[in-house]
C-alpha cells in the first residue's frame, strides 16, 4: 500500500522481531499489517487512515459490489482447494523464508479467515483469535485441508442466501475499528486472495505448477498489496 502511495518505508517482519509486535500492541494494534509513524499507528486494513497518517491524498476507488465479492471469494477458495490437493504430504511443513508459517498453516489460515466472516456478521464482532489459530492435527494432508475448505464454502453460501439485502450496510466491530459488512467482505476476499498468491509461490518453489491458477482477471478490483509477502 505504501509503495502505491509513493512513500518510502522500513518493512519489519514481526515474526523475526517479536519486540516490534509487542510495540504495536502497546500502541493499540494487536495484529499486522500496520503502519506506524512515531507513536501513531494505523491498521493496514484501513487505507484511508494510512494515507492520512503518512500525509498523502487518498482517492476513493470504485469497489466491487457484494455479489461480485462473494463470487470472487468462492473462486479463491476453490482455487486454494485445488492447490492444497497438489501438495505432497512431506512438503506440507515447508516454510517460506519470508514468513514463519508452513504450507499447512497457510492453507488453514486462508479458510479460517474466510469462515470468520459470516460469524462476524452474526455476532457483530470479528473473531480475531481465529486469524491466529494453528491448524488442528487432524487436518494433516492436502485432501483434509481441501475438505475443510469445502465446509467453509458451504457455510459462506448458506449465509449469503439467507442474508437480507441491507445486511451489507450493517456495522461489525473489528480490531481496526467498526467496519461495514461490505467493507469486511472486501477485506476477507482480498486477504484470502493474497494468501492464495503466496500458496502459489510456495508450490512453485517445490517445483509444482498450480492447477488452473487464478489470474489477474480473477483478482481485478481487489485492493491487493504490490508485494507478495
Amino acid at each position: 500500500m505504501l509503495s502505491s502511495f509513493g512513500v518510502e518505508f522500513e518493512a519489519i517482519n514481526v515474526d523475526a522481531d517479536p519486540a516490534a509486535l509487542e510495540e504495536l500492541r502497546r500502541l493499540g494494534v494487536p495484529l499486522v499489517p500496520a503502519v506506524a509513524v512515531g507513536d501513531r499507528v494505523v491498521h493496514g486494513w484501513n487505507p484511508k487512515g494510512v494515507a492520512e497518517l503518512v500525509g498523502v491524498a487518498y482517492v476513493e476507488r470504485v469497489r466491487l459490489q457484494p455479489v461480485e465479492l462473494v463470487d470472487r471469494l468462492d473462486r479463491i477458495l476453490v482455487a486454494a482447494q485445488r492447490a492444497l490437493r497438489q501438495v505432497p504430504p512431506d512438503k506440507l511443513e515447508l516454510k517460506s523464508p519470508e514468513r514463519d508459517r508452513t504450507v499447512r498453516q497457510l492453507g488453514y489460515h486462508l479458510f479460517r479467515l474466510s469462515v470468520a466472516f459470516p460469524l462476524a456478521v452474526e455476532q457483530n464482532r470479528l473473531p480475531e483469535e481465529w486469524l491466529t489459530e494453528p491448524a488442528p492435527p487432524f487436518l494433516s494432508d492436502g485432501d483434509a485441508l481441501a475438505r475443510y475448505g469445502e465446509g467453509v464454502r458451504a457455510r459462506l453460501a448458506e449465509w449469503y442466501h439467507q442474508a437480507p439485502g441491507e445486511s451489507f450496510d450493517w456495522v461489525v466491530d473489528t480490531s481496526c475499528g467498526p467496519q461495514t459488512v461490505w467493507d469486511l467482505l472486501e477485506r476477507t476476499a482480498w486477504h484470502a486472495a493474497q494468501h492464495l498468491r503466496q500458496l502459489y509461490a510456495l508450490l512453485e518453489r517445490i517445483g509444482i505448477t498450480p492447477d488452473r491458477p487464478l489470474t489477474g482477471t480473477d483478482f481485478a478490483g481487489l485492493p491487493l498489496p504490490t508485494s507478495l509477502w
